[in-house]
């Protein structure tokens, strides 16, 4: 017989009582951060309790890891998603298969960015306008600035410094935008490329541009229509100043500026993705504000076991669901043990069709697991929600230079629920044009390739 330490339902009670007291340190049985960095062990069991780390036991045995969610069982976990995949599930044939939870942290995480978290704990602070600093008082210096984040502030801290937690990421993107009817729409081939030049895991400065924080471009290479669609973002590391924003369209045949607020519009028609959106922190994080934990709660997250890299070559995934069975993709979710619920505020957009956002951020890694927005009346508009693993499948698994896994995100399903529109896209490891899923430069002067006003004119003719 399995006696318990601690009663049925302890770690929920404990959430809501901190939850209650407003910012309080991640973790229940002992603070997560404080053990994982002096006792050096990436044990999550550690700090909370079978609760909230077993899905069996969470639900007094109604699921258990195999298990797949679907309308008739819904009942037992839809206070663990978000309001747009429950009612996903309940009315639109969306299934969610679950697996354990992941108890080691560092599969959660790239190994040279939980390093520099490890390393630089309790290094950041925010400056008098709210920008984050080093100890020198310079850019930050590389990890999550606030790994064990007490306010919503510092949660929107860890997401927006370094988006894909690598130095430099390149984005192999396929995409199917699925309509109210079930029909595919349109399909898009695109490569998105973010390259830090401040809050590097190494601690450097990318060519001494302390002034930036990053340079982000994306580029369309099919269909024929779009191929040559092309996007360049230059971040400040002031996060109030709005990023310079150019774009290519072939049409015209000329690089044009786009107005820096301009951020809330579909990149390339049918799609429901708007800039806005990346990684649940696509603007400057001071031109939103009166940022606030609402909530800690468990969760169900799509945070590992993802990555397809055995099961097909190009990485797809599966789909399902929806009135022609291709509107979601097949995934695996499992219990958060704890997320931070934050909502923020577009206060530098006064004409932002957003009113507020809502975003559930595992405290673990400090990663969102679901993101949803709200209009300017309150009502629920668009979920933007991820899916992430360590590159392993099977005995496939996909390395670094440093002979490290890699991890990154895997999928995005990007649902405007008031249109009823589905945008749904994997990271593939190559797209039309050759161009391949990378996280390295190896070497390769990417910045005028990708990253310049010149090569989005070069990458669209």
């Amino acid at each position: 017989m399995h006696i318990r330490k601690y009663g049925f339902d302890y770690g929920r009670r404990a959430l809501l009582e901190k939850s209650l007291k407003g910012g309080a340190a991640a973790g229940v049985l002992t603070g997560l951060w404080p053990m994982l960095s002096k006792a050096m062990t990436m044990d999550a069991t550690k700090a909370y309790p079978e609760d909230l780390l077993s899905i069996e036991a969470h639900t007094k045995g109604k699921v258990k890891p195999g298990d797949v969610i679907t309308a008739d069982n819904v009942e037992h976990v839809e206070h663990l998603l978000d309001p747009i995949a429950l009612e996903q599930v309940k009315n639109m044939g969306r299934r969610i298969k679950i697996r354990e939870s992941t108890k080691d942290v560092s599969k959660l995480f790239q190994a040279d960015y939980l390093e520099a978290t490890l390393r630089n704990q309790d290094k950041a602070k925010f400056d008098d306008v709210g920008n984050v600093r080093g100890p020198d008082g310079g850019p930050w210096i590389g990890g999550n600035p606030f790994p064990d984040a007490q306010t919503g502030a510092e949660a929107f801290a860890n997401l927006t410094l370094s988006w894909g937690r690598h130095n430099y990421s390149q984005y192999a993107v396929r995409d199917w935008d699925i309509g109210p009817d079930g029909n595919l729409q349109y399909q898009y081939d695109f490569v998105w490329a973010e390259l830090n030049t401040t809050a590097r895991v190494d601690g450097s400065v990318w060519r001494g541009e302390e002034d930036k924080l990053r340079y982000q471009s994306v580029w369309f290479t099919a269909p024929n229509e779009q191929a040559g669609t092309s996007f360049l973002n230059t971040w400040y590391y002031d996060q109030r100043q709005f990023p310079d924003l150019v774009g290519y369209l072939p049409a015209f045949k000329r690089v044009r500026e786009y107005p820096t607020n301009q951020r809330f519009e579909p990149l390339v028609p049918g799609i429901t993705v708007f800039l806005s959106d990346a990684w649940a922190a696509g603007d400057p994080m001071l031109t939103w504000g009166n940022y606030k934990i609402v909530e800690r709660k468990p969760m169900l997250g799509a945070v590992s076991g993802n990555w397809h890299g055995e099961r097909h070559e190009n990485w797809h995934m599966p789909v399902h669901g929806g009135p022609k069975d291709q509107t979601f993709f097949d995934i695996e979710m499992e219990l958060v043990p704890e997320t931070a619920v934050v909502e923020a505020e577009p206060t530098g957009y006064p004409r932002s069709p957003v009113g507020k956002k809502r975003v559930w951020i595992d405290v673990r890694n400090q990663m969102y697991v679901a993101y949803v927005t709200y209009d300017r009346k309150g009502n629920i508009w668009k979920s933007f929600e991820p899916g992430y693993s360590q590159y392993v499948d099977g005995d496939t698994a996909y390395k670094a230079s440093d002979g490290n896994v890699v991890w990154s995100w895997t999928h995005v399903m990007s649902h405007d629920f008031q249109s009823n529109r589905m945008s749904r896209f994997i990271q593939a490891k190559e797209v039309s044009g050759g161009y391949p899923a990378r996280y390295e430069t190896h070497g390769e002067d990417v910045y005028n390739k990708y990253l310049t006003t010149s090569a989005m004119r070069r990458l669209g003719a």
